[in-house]
């Protein structure tokens, strides 16, 4: 069975934890870097985490794995072929052309989604999926993330009475 622990391991032994100067995409500085995008290329990683989110959604009643754009998508294709639950993802904005939709994939009114995202910080991005798929008729039961820096999304994700289940925190892999 794959564990907390055999992610945080293959983690390190990816170097995606980083030191140095770096802007987070809330805008915060930081003197070290989760690269979750490089993680999420590797295919032992994506797998894992997949299968470390399908257990946790085992015995719920789920209809939608959704991720918003970018990071997030290979993470819910990875939940969605696991699992066998269709996917969704989530724009940052609408396009000028096609369909000009939020939401790829469809949403039926009542669907029960989880939201996945690969770090978060304060949470924001992805209240701001979460949101959109409420406003679409989705009822979003959990938001799991691979990473928690810890610095603020527990509080947020509480306010908005969403669930959120980080797969590892920053001080469990420090």
């Amino acid at each position: 069975m794959t564990s907390k622990e055999y992610l945080i391991e293959i983690l390190k032994k990816d170097q995606v934890f980083k030191t140095g100067k770096f802007t987070l995409s809330s805008g915060k500085e930081s003197d070290y870097y989760i690269d979750m995008k490089k993680a999420i290329t590797e295919p032992i990683i994506l797998k894992t985490i997949a299968e470390l989110i399908t257990q946790s959604i085992a015995n719920e009643n789920i209809d939608k794995v959704a991720g918003p754009a970018l990071g997030a998508v290979p993470i819910a294709t990875a939940v969605s072929l696991h699992s066998k639950i269709p996917l969704l993802m989530i724009r940052k904005e609408k396009k000028d052309y096609g369909t000009s939709k939020l939401i790829e994939g469809e949403l039926n009114k009542g669907d029960n989604v989880i939201v996945v995202e690969d770090v978060t910080t304060t949470g924001g991005s992805l209240i701001k999926a979460i949101k959109t798929i409420q406003e679409n008729g989705g009822i979003v039961k959990k938001a799991f993330v691979v990473v928690d820096r810890e610095e603020g999304a527990v509080n947020e994700f509480e306010k908005e009475n969403v669930v959120f289940e980080p797969l590892i925190s920053v001080n469990e892999f420090f």
